[in-house]
């Protein structure tokens, strides 16, 4: 996974509304509603029979990166439709909003500056550009090809303000994300 991607990921998680299990045979529980043992076990980096220890309670403290891979493959899972509902909104009519701190470079004419340099920026891009992102993920884009798309939706909202400045801007890059943070 990709940065962008993560950043998709907690987006997604800020929406719940009802919180995943606490236990830990709640947890297996509920990943035994979507897959099998031994998916799971592959998934989280254990045998199927750990698994089934969990779910019995016969293990009930994993070591903590098993438990971080369990509360992972749990929140991924959790409440699909809700997560669903927020992505449509965004792509119809709220749009995205992306927070990042980040090397931008740019192609601009002759006679003004186009030297990268870090900047922080908070932009709400429109829904046609959250639509993109989320297609590309759902497609299985990677990392760089999300990135283009956030640079483009920069470059468009952000560089040239709707068309009212820098014209002759004609590529926008994010080289170094320091971090970002997506919401919709």
């Amino acid at each position: 996974m990709g940065q962008i991607d993560d950043a998709l990921e907690r987006a997604d998680q800020e929406h719940v509304t009802k919180e995943p299990p606490r236990t830990l045979q709640g947890r297996i529980n509920f990943l035994l509603k979507h897959l099998s043992t031994k998916e799971i076990g592959q998934e989280i980096g254990v045998t199927a029979d750990s698994v089934n220890r969990y779910r019995r309670g016969a293990r009930k403290h994993p070591p903590g990166d098993i438990a971080a891979r369990i509360d992972a493959a749990v929140r991924a899972r959790w409440q699909p439709r809700v997560r669903g509902r927020r992505r449509k909104h965004a792509a119809a009519t709220g749009g995205i909003t992306v927070e990042t701190r980040a090397r931008f470079g740019y192609t601009a004419p002759v006679g003004t500056t186009d030297d990268g340099r870090f900047r922080r920026l908070t932009v709400h891009l429109p829904p046609t550009y959250a639509q993109r992102l989320f297609d590309a993920r759902d497609a299985g884009a990677g990392d760089q090809d999300m990135r283009r798309i956030i640079a483009e939706g920069f470059k468009e909202v952000y560089f040239q303000d709707g068309g009212a400045r820098a014209m002759g801007l004609s590529d926008v890059e994010i080289n170094d994300i320091d971090y970002l943070d997506l919401d919709y």
